[in-house]
C-alpha cells in the first residue's frame, strides 16, 4: 500500500463517527504578540488525548474477523497505548501493549481503563519491539505499531484533511504547518494531505534537542539513530523518543518536508505555557514543541513568521500533574524574562 491522498480520504471516511474532529483554535492576544496568525489544531481534544486514536483505528478496523478474534499486540510510551486500548476496545478486540516501566502514570491509568493488558519493559535494557513480537508470536495477534506503517499514517493524515478544510472555512490560506516529529508518522501523514491540497503551504518538524534523529538524518540523507547509551541526554517530551526515523515515514517525510527543528525542553515548557495561557489548552510537553517553536522563535530563524498564517498540530494533552505544573512554572518565568 501506497499512502496518498486517496487511502487518507478512505481513512477519514472509516473513523467518522468513531475519532473527534477536533477544532482549530485561535487567540487574538497570541497573534498580536507573534505578529503573524496562529490556529492550533486541538489533538489533545481526540479520544484518549491525543491524535493516536486516529491511526490506531484505521489500522484495526481493516484487520479480518478471523484476526480481531485473536487480538492486537503494540509498544509503546503511551499516546499510542492509549489509541490502541481505545480502538481495540471500540472495534470489539483484545489489546496487549508493551510500554517502559517509568510510564506516565496518566497514560498507564488511562490505558487500562480502556481495557489493555500491559507488559513492562525496561529503557535503553530491553527491546520493546522484540517483546512485542513474542507476545504476538505466542498468541497469534496483530502487531499495530506505532508509527510505521501505510494504515497507521494514512489514519494521522486525516488531521491534515481536517486542518485544511477547517482553514479554509475561515478563508485562510496556510503557509506553514509546523509538526512534532517522533517516529514520524503524524508528519508523514499530515504532509501527505495538506502538500496534496495546498502544494505551496511548507511543512516543519520539531523534535526534542536530546532526540535529534530526524534532523540528522535528513542531513545525512539516511535515517540515523539516537545514541541511547549511557550518558544520553533526557527530555521531557517522552512521546517523541522514538530509536529512529521510520523506515516507511522517513522517505515521506524526507520528500515533504522544509525544515526539521530541534529545541531543548526550556523552550518547550515556554510552548505548554503558551497554550494554557493563550488557549486556555492543556498539552503534554510533546504536544507543545510545535507551539514552543513558534512562540520562542526558533521557527523564524528558519522561515519569515511575520504576516503569516501558521497552523501548529497541538498533538496531545496527556501530561501527569506534578509534570504540568513544573513545566508551566518553568514556562511563565522563561515568558516573563523575555
Amino acid at each position: 500500500m501506497t499512502v496518498g491522498l486517496e487511502e487518507i480520504r478512505q481513512a477519514a471516511e472509516r473513523i467518522a463517527g468513531k475519532a473527534v474532529r477536533t477544532p482549530l483554535l485561535e487567540a487574538p492576544l497570541l497573534d498580536q504578540r507573534l505578529g503573524c496568525r496562529v490556529l492550533v489544531k486541538a489533538e489533545s481534544l481526540q479520544l484518549t488525548g491525543s491524535f493516536k486514536f486516529r491511526g490506531a483505528y484505521n489500522r484495526i478496523a481493516q484487520l479480518t474477523r478471523q484476526e480481531l478474534d485473536r487480538g492486537v499486540v503494540a509498544y509503546s510510551t503511551g499516546n499510542h497505548a492509549q489509541g490502541v486500548a481505545a480502538a481495540a476496545r471500540t472495534a470489539g478486540t483484545s489489546a496487549v501493549i508493551v510500554v517502559p516501566n517509568d510510564i506516565p502514570a496518566i497514560k498507564k491509568r488511562n490505558t487500562q481503563s480502556w481495557g489493555a493488558e500491559l507488559a513492562y519493559y525496561q529503557r535503553e535494557v530491553e527491546d520493546r519491539v522484540a517483546i512485542a513480537a513474542a507476545i504476538a508470536d505466542e498468541r497469534h495477534a496483530v502487531i499495530v505499531p506505532p508509527f510505521d506503517d501505510d494504515r497507521i499514517i494514512a489514519g494521522q493524515g486525516t488531521i491534515g484533511l481536517e486542518l485544511v478544510e477547517q482553514a479554509g472555512a475561515l478563508g485562510v490560506t496556510l503557509d506553514a504547518v509546523v509538526i512534532p516529529c517522533g517516529g514520524g508518522g503524524l508528519s508523514a501523514g499530515i504532509a501527505t494531505a495538506v502538500k496534496a491540497l495546498s502544494p505551496e503551504t511548507r511543512i516543519y518538524l520539531v523534535e526534542p534537542s536530546n532526540y535529534d534523529d530526524t534532523l540528522r538524518s535528513m542531513a545525512a540523507g539516511d535515517r540515523i539513530a539516537n545514541d541511547l547509551g549511557p550518558g544520553h541526554g533526557t527530555t521531557i517530551c517522552d512521546a517523541l523518543t522514538a530509536e529512529m526515523p521510520g523506515e516507511l515515514t522517513f522517505p515521506i517525510n524526507q520528500r515533504l518536508a522544509d525544515g526539521v527543528l530541534a529545541i531543548d525542553d526550556d523552550l518547550v515548557a515556554e510552548g505548554l505555557y503558551a497554550a494554557f495561557a493563550d488557549l486556555k489548552l492543556v498539552l503534554e510537553p510533546s504536544g507543545a514543541i510545535a507551539l514552543a517553536a513558534l512562540v520562542t522563535g526558533a521557527l523564524g530563524q528558519e522561515f519569515d513568521v511575520s504576516g503569516k498564517s501558521i497552523a501548529i498540530i497541538g498533538s496531545g494533552g496527556n501530561v501527569d500533574p506534578l509534570t504540568y505544573r513544573d513545566a508551566l512554572q518553568k514556562g511563565a518565568a522563561r515568558m516573563s524574562a523575555r
